[in-house]
């Protein structure tokens, strides 16, 4: 993309930046810790109607105690397909069906399987940090082409690769804090 201002620039880079965290904190919250919660099952799809369909839009979703999920199936028939969707799902529930209320009861988390929820949620932090970084590149490169374009002078150029540095590391800190507070849940004994 061609800009043709350092404004342009930044804005572009907190859109990518907030986008890349808002996207590691989707996959932090389908981590399961002790406690039970909705955001667990976002990313399962149901096959209804013909379709993948996220099952936030085929039942509602609650969580009853800290252990357990009910899943309310809005129509009977689909209801089978979301016991499947959850049972095939790599999350290692087992939901119990009553006609149209599907319930799971999490079990408690093994020191190991909690320490592999920790090396997943790592991995999760590295893939935001390299996209943040890639997006910096990107901001980096743009800067240049403006020196090159003698949009701005090389003193310039070299104050907005710092601006950009220094957004860079509040998004880089943002995804630290979020991991830290992820990783202290999930190996909270509850």
């Amino acid at each position: 993309m061609a800009y043709t201002n350092f404004n342009e620039i930044k804005t572009d880079l907190n859109d990518k930046m907030s986008k890349a965290l808002d996207v590691f904190k989707k996959d932090l919250s389908g981590l399961r810790t002790g406690r039970a919660s909705i955001n667990l099952l976002d990313n399962i799809m149901v096959m209804a109607y013909g379709a993948p369909t996220p099952i936030n839009q085929v039942a509602s979703l609650s969580t009853p105690d800290a252990r357990t999920i009910s899943i309310s199936v809005w129509d009977k028939s689909v209801a089978g397909a979301v016991e499947k969707a959850i049972r095939d799902s790599d999350l290692g529930l087992n939901p119990a069906s009553d006609g149209t209320l599907i319930r799971i009861t999490l079990p408690t988390l093994t020191e190991e399987r909690r320490k592999e929820l920790v090396k997943v949620a790592n991995g999760y932090c590295e893939q935001a940090k390299v996209s943040i970084r890639n997006v910096r590149r990107d901001g980096m490169d743009g800067v240049k082409a403006l020196e090159k374009d003698k949009i701005i002078s090389e003193d310039e150029r070299k104050a907005n690769e710092d601006e950009i540095q220094k957004i860079t590391d509040k998004f880089i800190a943002d995804v630290d804090e979020h991991l830290k507070t992820k990783q202290s849940e999930i190996m909270s004994i509850s």
